[in-house]
């Protein structure tokens, strides 16, 4: 299977973990557990962008192999840090999205590591872009949460 067509199915895979989090209420599960304070509009706003992403990886796939990499390094640190590690750590309180991120995202980010590894598009300046990348990407929306209370960004 070519990166290209793994980076259509990552996004694909992205859609269906967005509906298991709406669908098992993970607003509440990340204000009770993770302590963010997350509000539906913001949950729409955040998995709105992270579809346009979705789609502009998937189409980029071809020329710019790094592009479905940060998708790819954003779905496993999605997976572990927000999902597998908040499960264990609570013992076993289900995390909304935990099913769709072993089941989707631990093999289709892997599986898209190594056919990029394979097809000799992986340099050490590419993977660490691609990680940073992602972890920024993954970073990002709760660093907004947090600095949106404070003074200086508060429009009101």
């Amino acid at each position: 299977m070519t990166l290209a067509n793994l980076a259509w199915l990552a996004m694909a895979a992205y859609a269906i973990h967005i509906l298991e989090e709406y669908t098992f209420d993970w607003r509440n599960w990340a204000r009770a557990v993770l302590k963010l304070p997350v509000e539906w509009n913001d949950f729409y706003v955040t998995n709105a962008i992270v579809i346009a992403l979705g789609i502009a990886q998937a189409m980029l796939a071809p020329t710019l192999p790094w592009v479905p990499l940060t998708f790819a390094s954003l779905m496993l640190i999605n997976a572990v840090f927000f999902h597998i590690l908040p499960v264990l750590r609570f013992r076993g309180r289900f995390s909304p999205g935990a099913a769709s991120a072993v089941v989707l995202f631990l093999p289709l980010g892997i599986l898209i590591w190594k056919t990029a590894a394979e097809g000799g598009v992986v340099d050490l300046e590419t993977a660490i872009t691609a990680i940073a990348a992602g972890a920024l990407l993954m970073a990002a929306p709760v660093v907004m949460l947090q600095l949106r209370s404070k003074p200086y960004f508060r429009q009101s």
